[in-house]
């Protein structure tokens, strides 16, 4: 966990949702890759939950999320599965964008 919380260090920057764990979990990674071209996606695994995370901004799109479930989805309802999130998050009908702000 020293890794995680390591203030001052590399870990600070990091931003993201924490989402409970399962198939719909497994849906946000992916599209959180697919929204976050080139960037790394890191995915902490911690049984009930897991936390998804990318340097400075994490983007998220409806889009994204409604190819990988193969159906339409509110990107509003997200927030019943995330009960936690790290940075600040600006939400819109289309994405949901967490970014860094000292």
């Amino acid at each position: 966990m020293a890794g995680e919380t390591n203030r001052g260090g590399e870990m600070d920057n990091f931003v993201g949702p924490v989402i409970r764990a399962g198939d719909f979990a497994d849906v946000v990674v992916r599209s959180i890759e697919d929204d976050n071209p080139g960037k790394e996606v890191r995915i902490v695994d911690r049984g009930d939950y897991v936390r998804i995370h990318t340097a400075r901004v994490c983007r998220l799109t409806r889009k994204a999320l409604e190819r990988h479930l193969g159906h339409p989805y509110e990107l509003r309802m997200l927030e019943i599965e995330m009960p936690s999130f790290c940075g600040r998050l600006r939400t819109r009908d289309d994405e949901f964008v967490w970014f860094y702000d000292k």
